[in-house]
């Protein structure tokens, strides 16, 4: 057994008291594990503040950053692309992915910019050429499960498997345009209910293919999909229940025959009516908690969902760390952490990606409050 194996309690354990909701001697701490908790430039881009050298090798810089930071978690894997139908490049700055939906780099990020399925009918789902999972390069799944294993047998860190499909909701909205989705919802329900069991059939092969590979390796795994908007859900709790929930219940349950990695699930925005329905459905890890969006604030979320959840994120990228001092970054993560770390159930990390805008002496003053 290696010197990192025997220090499995100084991460795995904090872990394990987070979920179970003891307190551990700090939260537990994640920058970069999942899609949602990374740092436009990598974790490299913090080696300056931090008087580490850089070496020039990436992944080698970032692991620095982490260990110099004391982050607790590590991740694998990702979204994964089927052969068929084949990425496409359309311009130097446009292109087209496997789901047939059209993106435009604007400089920083893509934007979706293509709808596929706007005005499409039932018929049409029926003909669209979905992507193929059995395509998907096996070399790419045997790599993540590779480096997973080798985490979770070598190293003492926490291990995240990425989610490596899309959400039934938010990959309607891209393809069919918001307006034309949430119109669906409403008055074309089986449109949306024949969409929702294409995706969910192809999510179910996926997770087989997936999780039956690196599924024993996880402590976790994630899982994003956006219902809120800064002041509520897209949808009423009602018609969530009925016509979304289903649909992520049956993919939690299914990634479950493959795996007992924890499910974390990420929705930006306000969603506070359907955190009952999201517990009912599965969910564990409750990501990110957006403190500025309506009914979203530490406190009461944990006053009244800290039984059944471990929050994961809420150190605001809004307004916080972009445009506080690293004083008021470090007294906002402090507070932070009472509300929702009282007993355990909490997780450190920022509410969202860490875009350009955040200084990186924000950023490690966030990290170095919650190691204190």
């Amino acid at each position: 057994m290696t010197a990192e194996q025997r220090a499995d309690s100084l991460y795995r354990e904090r872990w394990r008291a987070a979920l179970e909701h003891r307190a551990p001697d700090r939260p537990p701490m994640d920058l970069g594990a999942t899609d949602m908790t990374e740092i436009d430039g990598g974790p490299r881009r913090l080696a300056p503040a931090l008087g580490l050298p850089l070496t020039g090798d990436g992944p080698a810089d970032d692991e620095a950053v982490l260990r110099a930071l004391d982050i607790d978690i590590r991740g694998v894997g990702g979204i994964l692309v089927p052969r068929e139908p084949p990425w496409r490049q359309v311009s130097e700055t446009e292109t087209v992915d496997c789901w047939g939906i059209g993106y435009r780099f604007n400089g920083h990020h893509d934007e979706a910019v293509g709808r596929p399925l706007a005005g499409a009918t039932l018929d049409d789902l029926e003909r669209y050429p979905w992507p193929d999972p059995d395509t998907i390069d096996p070399a790419v799944i045997e790599a993540a499960a590779a480096r997973a294993r080798w985490l979770r047998e070598e190293t003492p860190f926490v291990v995240c498997a990425r989610h490596p499909v899309f959400g039934v909701f938010e990959l309607g909205c891209w393809m069919c345009g918001f307006d034309d989705f949430l119109y669906r919802l409403a008055a074309e329900p089986e449109f949306v209910a024949r969409f929702f069991e294409i995706v969910l059939a192809y999510q179910k092969r996926v997770n087989a293919l997936y999780y039956g590979a690196v599924g024993r390796w996880a402590h976790f795994t994630t899982s994003g999909d956006d219902f809120g908007t800064q002041t509520g859900p897209f949808l009423s709790p009602r018609m969530f229940r009925e016509m979304v929930a289903p649909f992520l219940a049956e993919r939690i349950r299914d990634v479950a025959r493959w795996t007992d990695a924890v499910f974390f699930h990420h929705t930006c925005g306000s969603v506070r009516a359907l955190v009952p329905d999201l517990i009912a459905c599965g969910v564990r890890i409750l990501n990110p908690i957006q403190p500025h969006a309506e009914g979203m604030e530490p406190a009461a979320m944990k006053r009244d969902f800290g039984d059944a959840l471990t929050f994961y994120g809420a150190i605001d990228t809004q307004r916080l760390l972009p445009r506080g001092t690293p004083e008021e970054v470090r007294a906002g993560t402090r507070e932070v952490i009472r509300a929702l770390g009282e007993g355990g159930g909490y997780v450190l990390s920022a509410a969202h990606t860490l875009q350009d805008d955040v200084p990186e002496e924000n950023i490690v003053a966030m990290y170095r409050e919650g190691a204190a």
